[in-house]
C-alpha cells in the first residue's frame, strides 16, 4: 500500500474501475494523492503487478463484512437431541415435538432417542410406531436421514431439515 509498494511500474487500475495501463509508481502515488485515495496492490504476483486506486479503509471494512458474510452461511449444523418413553403421554409427546420443530427451523439435525427399560425392550414396534409417528408430524419440515435402529437399550432416528424458500425461512424465524 502507498509508500510500501517496491517496484518500479505498475499496472494502475482507476478509482471508478477503468484501467489507466502501465505506469510508474511514483506516478500512480502522486495521483492518488491528488484524488485522496490510496494505492493498493491488489495483484502482486502480475507481470507488472496491479495497483487500484481506492479507499484503503473502506476496502478493508469490504473484506471483513465479506469473510463475515461467509462465516456465517457456513455455520456448521448442529445436532440436537430429543429423547421419549416409550409410555410418553399425548401431551409431553406434543411438546417434545414442538420442540423438534423448533430446532428443524434453526436449520439443526436432530436425533430421536426412545429410551426402553426392562421388559419394553421386547417390544421394539412400540418404539418404531412413536418414531414413524414423530417423522409423520414433522414430515413438512423434515425428512429422514437416518432410518430408526437399535442400539443398546435405545432406538435412533435423525432428522434433517429439508431446504426452505428464502420467505418461508424469513417468517419461520419471525414467528420463534
Amino acid at each position: 500500500m502507498n509508500e510500501q509498494i517496491r517496484v518500479r511500474q505498475v499496472r494502475l487500475i482507476g478509482a471508478d474501475g477503468e484501467q489507466v495501463g502501465i505506469v510508474d509508481t511514483r506516478d500512480a502515488l502522486r495521483r492518488a494523492r491528488e484524488e485522496d485515495l490510496d494505492l493498493v496492490l491488489v495483484g502482486e504476483t502480475a507481470q507488472p503487478p496491479v495497483a487500484k486506486l481506492l479507499d484503503y479503509g473502506r476496502y478493508r471494512f469490504e473484506q471483513q463484512q465479506q469473510v463475515k458474510e461467509a462465516r456465517k452461511r457456513s455455520r456448521q449444523q448442529e445436532m440436537k437431541s430429543i429423547k421419549f418413553r416409550v409410555k410418553i403421554d399425548d401431551h409431553d409427546y406434543e411438546t417434545k415435538v414442538n420442540h423438534i420443530r423448533r430446532f428443524l427451523k434453526g436449520g439443526h439435525k436432530v436425533k430421536v432417542t426412545i429410551m426402553f427399560r426392562g421388559r419394553e425392550r421386547t417390544h421394539p414396534e412400540l418404539g418404531q410406531a412413536i418414531l414413524n409417528r414423530v417423522a409423520a408430524d414433522v414430515s413438512d419440515l423434515a425428512a429422514v436421514d437416518a432410518a430408526p435402529m437399535i442400539a443398546g437399550m435405545d432406538m435412533n432416528m435423525i432428522l434433517r431439515p429439508i431446504a426452505q424458500p428464502e420467505k418461508v425461512r424469513s417468517e419461520a424465524l419471525v414467528e420463534s
